[in-house]
C-alpha cells in the first residue's frame, strides 16, 4: 500500500503503465554549444568523446578525468509535502535525504521490479533526482500521476542545472582548490554559492552547477583533468558496482538482484512503497537466486543492456542479463550483469548464446553475501 493521501482511482491506474521511453529531455544548447567549441563530440545530445575515445579511458584508468554528465537528466520535486511524497513511493529512506547527504534509490513496479534508479540531493526544500536521461519524460509522468491532492510540483530541471563528473587522484585536490574543501566521506554533499559537490567515490567528484556557472567551471577543472566522454563516467558507474536502469532493462530485476541493497539504496525499516512487499518477502523469507556481478569480456563489440547471457547449465534459458557495459581501457568490455548465483559459481556464462564470448568475472568494490 502506499499512502499518498488517497486511493489510486482505476483511471490513474490506468494510465500509470506503460512509462514512455521514446521521449528525450535535451541538453542546453548554450552548454552544448561551449562543450562543441572545447572540442567535444555529441550525439543526441551526449558527449561521446573529445578526440580519442580509447586515451580518454586510459587517462580515466590512470589520471584525472572531468566529464559532462548529459547522459543524465535532473528531476526537481518541490512543495511543503515533497519529503512524505518520495518517501512513500521509493525503496531508500527518504527521509535521511538532506543538504549534507545524497542517497540512492530506486522506484519500483507493485511487483516490486525497478523501474528507474535515482541519485537524490535536496537543495533547501526542494529534492533533485539524478538519472538517465531518456527516462525522464517518463519518470516524470509517472510520479506526475501519484501527486494527486499532495501539495508537490514535478519538473524536468535537466535545462537548468549542468552536472560534472570528477574523478582521478587530483580530483580531491581540484575540488579544494576550487570550493575550499571537499566532502570526506561517500555521498556527503557541501553547498556552495553556485553549486553542490557530492563525494561518489574515493576519487570521484560529482559538481552540480547553473548553465551561467558552468563555463568557468569547465574552463578551471580542464586545466588540470583530462576531458572525457560520457562513457569514461559510465566505466567508472560499472567499475564501482552501481546499477544504472535504461528502457531495457526496466521492470527486469528486483533491487536486490541489482545489488542495489548492498549499496544503500533499499531500507527494510520504512513504511510501505511500490513493490515493498515482494521486495521485503525476497530479504526476509525467499531465497535470492540472482546477483549483479562485474565481468570482463574480449571483443571491442560492447554489449547492450538487456543482453541476454547463457551458461550450460539452464538448457536453453538465459541465465543472466547485462545492466551495462562500456569499452574498458586496453581493450575489451566492462560489464554488470545480473546472473543466476549457481551458473556464476560453477559455470562458464556466455554473452548472447553458449558461443558468445564468455565473461570472466572481477571483484567488485563490496562484499555479496
Amino acid at each position: 500500500m502506499v499512502d499518498i493521501g488517497m486511493p489510486l482511482n482505476n483511471t490513474v491506474r490506468e494510465n500509470m503503465a506503460p512509462i514512455p521511453t521514446n521521449l528525450k529531455a535535451t541538453m542546453n544548447p548554450d552548454w552544448q554549444n561551449f562543450l562543441a567549441q572545447h572540442g567535444a563530440t555529441l550525439d543526441a545530445g551526449v558527449v561521446q568523446r573529445f578526440g580519442d575515445t580509447a586515451a580518454e579511458l586510459v587517462a580515466t584508468a590512470q589520471g584525472t578525468v572531468l566529464c559532462d554528465l548529459s547522459q543524465f537528466g535532473v528531476l526537481k520535486v518541490s512543495g511543503e509535502d515533497a519529503q512524505n511524497f518520495l518517501q512513500n513511493l521509493f525503496s531508500s529512506d527518504v527521509r535521511e535525504v538532506s543538504e549534507q547527504r545524497a542517497q540512492g534509490s530506486s522506484l519500483n513496479s507493485p511487483k516490486g521490479r525497478m523501474q528507474a534508479t535515482f541519485l537524490i540531493w535536496r537543495s533547501g526544500a526542494d529534492y533533485f533526482l539524478h538519472l538517465p536521461r531518456a527516462l525522464c519524460p517518463g519518470i516524470q509522468k509517472k510520479l506526475s500521476m501519484y501527486v494527486l491532492r499532495a501539495k508537490v510540483k514535478i519538473s524536468d530541471a535537466s535545462d537548468e542545472m549542468i552536472c560534472l563528473g570528477l574523478s582521478g587522484a587530483s580530483a580531491a585536490n581540484l575540488v579544494q582548490e576550487c570550493f575550499g574543501s571537499v566532502p570526506q566521506d561517500m555521498l556527503v554533499v557541501e553547498q556552495h554559492d553556485n553549486a553542490s559537490v557530492i563525494r561518489a567515490g574515493a576519487q570521484r567528484f560529482q559538481i552540480n552547477t547553473t548553465p551561467q556557472h558552468a563555463p568557468a567551471l569547465w574552463q578551471k577543472f580542464s586545466a588540470a583533468a583530462h576531458p572525457a566522454g560520457s562513457p569514461c563516467w559510465d566505466w567508472l558507474n560499472i567499475r564501482a558496482g552501481i546499477p544504472v536502469i535504461l528502457p531495457a532493462t526496466q521492470e527486469q530485476f528486483v533491487p536486490q538482484m541489482a545489488n542495489l541493497d548492498l549499496i544503500g539504496g533499499v531500507s527494510f525499516k520504512k513504511g510501505c512503497y511500490p513493490g515493498q512487499e515482494i521486495v521485503a518477502r525476497m530479504q526476509y523469507l525467499g531465497k535470492l537466486k540472482r546477483r549483479m556481478y562485474l565481468a570482463h569480456i574480449e571483443g571491442n563489440t560492447v554489449p547492450q543492456p538487456g543482453d541476454e547471457l547463457y551458461s550450460a547449465d539452464m538448457e536453453g534459458q538465459a541465465s543472466g542479463m547485462v545492466v551495462n557495459a562500456t569499452a574498458a581501457p586496453g581493450g575489451g568490455c566492462d560489464l554488470l550483469a545480473v546472473v543466476q548465483i549457481s551458473s556464476r559459481e560453477a559455470q562458464t556464462v556466455h554473452l548472447q548464446s553458449l558461443q558468445g564470448e564468455a565473461l570472466n568475472f572481477l571483484p567488485l568494490p563490496y562484499t555479496i553475501p
